[in-house]
């Protein structure tokens, strides 16, 4: 009897600082339970070893910042049966995508001694702006149990199953307080999509958005709440302008508080 191949599964970085790819290799134990199954084919940051594809699962991390990597995205979904891209960076530029607000060219010039050597594309763009993904997994870093629901998800042949509502509701699922509610504390809690458990208000700290805009967020309401709390404009700007700023609600509501 022909014996049935193991999935193949590769992990492939962009502009990224490879923290989610840690949070993977932070799922040793679990991952240990499915090592007999799959086959980890290629894998720069845990192993030297490289296996062609095609491959079942491609996980990717990091944004398009250069020609290069334009390209090479191509490759990869050619190569790919299913292509996954974890993170803040891959989903919505990450926080280098801050220079999409500014003239690139200029950055380039205040930053490094011989700008001329420097080749980069004028934004930094998730990878869902260059070809075809089947499922976002958002967060910075991604959550690890999230991580494993979706790759077991893709092997199992079924839809992975990952929350789409606020953090409001991690903390009301947990026993914390509204740190705006309470203590006055500006939050991005009702319009950040939920994968932390609530982590930062259970420490009496406003949520910073690590994962991205919820489910049809309402970021002018939430606005008009933090201006009440004293926030300016500025300040508005800054909040929406972090790990997700490139995010399609994110980046429209900085929009309106900047000019």
């Amino acid at each position: 009897m022909e014996r049935k191949s193991k999935p193949k599964i590769a992990v492939w970085k962009f502009a990224s600082c490879d923290g989610c790819q840690l949070s993977l290799l932070d799922c040793e134990d679990e991952l240990l339970t499915v090592a007999d199954a799959v086959e980890i084919a290629y894998f720069p940051e845990a192993t030297s070893a490289s296996v062609k594809g095609p491959y079942d699962v491609s996980l990717v991390e990091g944004s398009i910042t250069t020609q290069h990597d334009a390209e090479r995205i191509h490759r990869v979904r050619r190569a790919s049966k299913v292509l996954i891209t974890i993170g803040a960076c891959a989903t919505a530029g990450g926080i280098q995508a801050l220079r999409n607000f500014k003239d690139t060219k200029a950055l380039t010039a205040l930053v490094y001694a011989n700008p001329k050597y420097i080749e980069t594309l004028s934004k930094s763009t998730p990878i869902a702006d260059h070809v075809f993904v089947d499922f976002e997994l958002r967060g910075c870093p991604i959550s690890k149990t999230q991580l494993l629901e979706v790759i077991g998800a893709y092997l199992d042949g079924r839809k992975p199953i990952t929350p789409r509502y606020s953090v409001c509701v991690e903390c009301k699922r947990r026993g914390t307080p509204c740190v705006m509610v309470a203590q006055g504390t500006p939050c991005l809690g009702p319009v950040t999509q939920a994968g932390c458990n609530a982590l930062c208000p259970a420490y009496q700290r406003g949520c910073f958005g690590c994962f991205g805009p919820a489910e049809a967020p309402n970021t002018r309401s939430l606005a008009e709440q933090w201006k009440a709390l004293g926030q300016s404009p500025q300040d508005l700007v800054r909040a929406f302008r972090t790990f997700n700023a490139y995010a399609d609600a994110f980046r429209k509501e900085s929009d309106v508080h900047e000019s």
